[in-house]
């Protein structure tokens, strides 16, 4: 492993964290620091467009009180992907600098994953109606727990995070959900969510769980009753101790073919 240091801007060295960075910086230190301090700009990415335009529609829906038609929430969807597709295309207009997945080239996954955002818009629109999963409402608001933000201390670290929904389980506890559009599951993000939700809202967390947008279904649940705050607060210590200090080591081979800003790394290699 590759380490290099590097001195902070204060801006960068207090910022609150967030589990994306959490992860990020684990997975490759050297890429937290091209994003987050270097300020390389990413490469676009379909799959990105696809899962914000997505969760977007997704969160119209359940706002509506679940009222809107199908074709209203695809439309939902059809429009903001559009519109971040083609912003992204007047920066870089070259899809062949895109990040794609699998065969297909930069062009290609932005066409087909137009196509899957809309049917799993639709499937969710379907699933939604026919499971009517219990929202839960935030106390303090009085508003249904959609994309709820919150910012607490874990580990000593400040920690912002939003999470998609957080439902009702009908004996005074909540599970929280996120909602996915791809293969990749984070444990540690839904601990985290969990942890915040108990030490903020004071209530009882047990289970979260994953809607699967590609299969159109729940994921098993994860019991995340037993997560202690200190465990999980460990490793914003950890990952904010080792930012402060201006170490970032670099991990290459390990994701490099799906890192948006492998383009300007001096490690980047295409083992895995």
């Amino acid at each position: 492993m590759h380490r290099r240091s590097y001195a902070l801007t204060s801006s960068v060295e207090n910022q609150p964290r967030s589990v994306s960075q959490t992860q990020q910086y684990e997975q490759c230190g050297w890429r937290w620091y091209l994003q987050r301090v270097a300020r390389v700009r990413p490469r676009p990415a379909a799959w990105s467009v696809h899962g914000t335009a997505f969760h977007s529609a997704a969160e119209a829906w359940e706002r509506s009180s679940r009222t809107l038609a199908a074709d209203e929430v695809t439309e939902l969807f059809h429009d903001e992907y559009t519109s971040n597709v083609n912003a992204a295309l007047a920066e870089e207009p070259d899809t062949d600098r895109w990040m794609s997945a699998g065969r297909y080239t930069g062009g290609e996954d932005i066409e087909r994953r137009y196509h899957l955002g809309m049917e799993q818009t639709a499937a969710y629109v379907e699933w939604s109606k026919a499971n009517r999963p219990a929202l839960w409402t935030e106390p303090y608001k009085q508003e249904p727990a959609l994309e709820l933000s919150f910012m607490v201390e874990l580990g000593g670290v400040p920690v912002r995070g939003f999470i998609d929904q957080a439902l009702d389980e009908g004996d005074g506890s909540v599970r929280v959900r996120d909602l996915k559009t791809g293969t990749m599951k984070s444990k540690f993000q839904l601990q985290t969510y969990s942890v915040a939700v108990r030490k903020l809202w004071g209530v009882a967390v047990t289970k979260a769980d994953w809607y699967l947008a590609r299969d159109g279904r729940l994921s098993r649940p994860l019991k995340v009753g037993e997560v202690s705050e200190d465990e999980i607060g460990q490793r914003f210590a950890d990952m904010d101790a080792a930012v402060k200090r201006g170490d970032f080591p670099a991990n290459p081979g390990f994701d490099c073919r799906f890192c948006d800003v492998s383009h300007a790394c001096v490690f980047f290699s295409t083992k895995t």
